[in-house]
């Protein structure tokens, strides 16, 4: 049976004003929840520097990545509900996806097999993201160069165009072949609007924000809760300064009239919100006494890995050594290879703004952090923070 010290979580809270007093960050909060017990919350900064409104447990944060999870959970309802195969062509719902080609040194060529839903869970599809000089990437960029440009304009694109759009582009290798981090989550969230009926934002309100009472996570924020949205810094030689862009297609001041539900990165959440969510999954798909996934469903979401030919291509991350990945989540297969002092079998992922989330079941405890810092990831404050946690949790 796992213990908690609590003279070592104090040190926790210790490093995140440390990060804020040395300006490494402008806030951010995390809270540690065992046995599903908030055992731990901490807070520092400012959500706006300028304005010297500070960080609180209510500040809305952009998830980036860590909106991932909960895409899967989506993914993973419908399969239990037998509404989708995770043997469907993507192509079943988003037709383009049955005339891609793959980006080859001898050219464009067919693929070998269609993409499959469970490849896109994997992101063994072949999808890239916009941020590398190959072709496949080359053609994302132009996706997300007009999703950019019609953002704030009376015709914003929506996530079954988005979707579609990059399955017009060219995959960079041969479906399963191997691993690489991309759009496949994006490409889920169109597959589950067009296997539902329904806007994948809504169908994400309906099945898990609202009965969670996620009641600031969405696509979307409302004017009244705009004030309460953390500005996004990033690091510069004179100090942490605002940053306004709209990375990835993210309207980053919420006000736009969102149509693109990214499923790799739309959605804005307090971790007040983002703990039911991770809870529900730690009790195998309950919560409150409300049966949201089967405890199958969640074993298999949260306990898969790649294949060995996959794994070999996440050896240059190394933030993720000793991890392996399906479901959209990390998953700790090796702890003796892992950079962080971590446990078999958690899971969990963070986002491009430094929000973090990882359940550890065997210590039944979860981590939590909310931070907006551009380019951070798992970065070194992540990394302190779960090794404190890991000398407090015996």
């Amino acid at each position: 049976m796992s213990m908690i010290d609590h003279n070592r979580l104090a040190r926790l809270g210790e490093l995140l004003e440390e990060s804020v007093r040395t300006g490494q960050i402008a806030g951010g909060n995390l809270c540690v929840l065992h046995k599903g017990e908030e055992v731990y919350y901490a807070e520092s900064g400012y959500a706006d520097i300028a304005a010297q409104k500070k960080i609180t447990k209510d500040s809305i944060f952009r998830l980036y990545s860590m909106t991932k999870p909960v895409t899967a959970a989506s993914v993973m309802l419908l399969m239990e509900r037998g509404v989708i195969d995770l043997l469907d062509p993507v192509s079943k719902y988003i037709p383009i996806f049955g005339d891609i080609k793959v980006a080859a040194p001898e050219g464009d060529v067919a693929v070998n097999r269609q993409v499959t839903i469970k490849d896109c869970l994997s992101m063994t599809s072949g999808l890239a993201y916009n941020c590398d000089p190959d072709p496949a990437s080359r053609d994302a960029a132009l996706v997300y160069d007009e999703l950019d440009r019609r953002l704030y304009s009376d015709d914003p694109m929506t996530t079954m165009e988005m979707a579609s759009k990059l399955g017009q582009g060219r995959l960079a290798f041969q479906p399963g072949e191997c691993w690489r981090y991309g759009t496949s989550a994006d490409i889920l969230g169109a597959v589950v609007e067009a296997a539902s009926g329904v806007r994948f934002g809504e169908f994400l309100q309906k099945e898990f924000f609202e009965p969670l009472n996620m009641k600031d996570t969405g696509f979307c924020l409302d004017a009244s809760k705009r004030e309460r949205l953390a500005s996004v810094y990033e690091r510069t030689p004179d100090g942490l300064v605002v940053y306004h862009g709209n990375h990835l297609g993210i309207c980053n001041h919420m006000d736009a009239d969102i149509r693109f539900e990214s499923g790799g990165a739309g959605l804005v959440s307090t971790i007040a919100d983002y703990r039911h969510f991770a809870q529900m999954l730690m009790n195998q798909g309950t919560y409150q006494g409300k049966t949201y996934l089967a405890p199958a469903t969640v074993a298999y979401m949260t306990g898969c890995r790649l294949h060995p030919h996959q794994q070999v291509m996440m050896a240059g991350w190394e933030s993720l050594a000793g991890y392996s990945y399906s479901n959209l989540m990390r998953v700790l297969t090796e702890p003796s290879l892992a950079v962080i002092n971590g446990s078999q079998g958690e899971y969990g992922w963070d986002g491009w703004l430094g929000p973090y989330f990882a359940n550890m079941p065997g210590a039944d405890t979860t981590f939590l952090m909310m931070v907006q810092l551009k380019d951070s990831g798992t970065f070194t404050l992540t990394r302190k923070l779960r090794n404190v946690l890991a000398a407090a949790v015996s």
